[in-house]
Parts: structure tokens; sequence; C-alpha cells
């Protein structure tokens, strides 16, 4: 028990003394992780970890949404990206389409992927 509660102790800091890029990216990540978790899920027709992916999923987004600093300009785009990432997970969640994940999960870390490009510029 001593090992979970020291590593549980580690996890906690690193994650308070990560910059914004990091957890950023660390949330665009386990967004991608609950995509493919979905995927996976529906291929074996786990509809219990199926729900819980897609749900997670959307509560990343929700927070992201909800941190969004609105004081650059790309914030608006921003907003509506998370705003339709919302609805497609609605779309996911009701229609149940591999297709769409796919889609949608594509669009994440094509987003992802600029955020850490920007963030490599930012940090030269």
């Amino acid at each position: 028990m001593m090992n979970a509660n020291g590593y549980q102790q580690y996890k906690t800091q690193a994650v308070n003394t990560m910059t914004a890029s990091e957890m950023l990216l660390l949330l665009f990540d386990e967004l991608v992780k609950r995509l493919t978790r979905a995927e996976l899920a529906l291929e074996v027709g786990d509809d219990p970890l199926f729900n819980q992916s897609v749900t997670r999923a959307r509560e990343i987004v929700q927070y992201l949404r909800a941190t969004l600093d609105r004081s650059y300009d790309i914030s608006r785009e921003l907003n509506a990206m998370y705003d339709f990432f919302i609805y497609e997970l609605g779309r996911i969640s009701a229609g149940r389409d591999p297709k769409v994940i796919g889609e949608l999960k594509h669009l994440v870390e094509e987003l992802r992927d600029a955020f850490r490009e920007a963030s490599k510029m930012l940090n030269n």
C-alpha cells in the first residue's frame, strides 16, 4: 500500500509542476486515448467501456473549453472547435459509428500536434 501511495504523490507532484502547455498536451493525449478506447470497446461490444470512454472524452473537452484563455484571438475558433467536438461526441454516443470516432480522433490529433509544435516554438 505504501508504494501505491508514493506513486500517487509522485503523480500529483508531476501534475502540479507541469507548464500550461504540458498540461494541455497531456489532456489532448488523454482525449485521443479515450477515443481509441471507445473504438476498441465498440469493436468488441463492450458497452460499459464505450460509454465510459465517450463520457470521459466529453468531460475532457468540456474542461478544455471551460479553461480556455479567451484573451487570445484564436480563442473564439478553439471554443467553436470544442463545441464541435462535444457535438460529435454526442453523435458518437448515439450512433456508435466507428467512422465518426476515427474522424474525430484525427481532428483531435491534428490539433494536439499543432499545439505541440507551437509549444516547441515558444520554448526555443
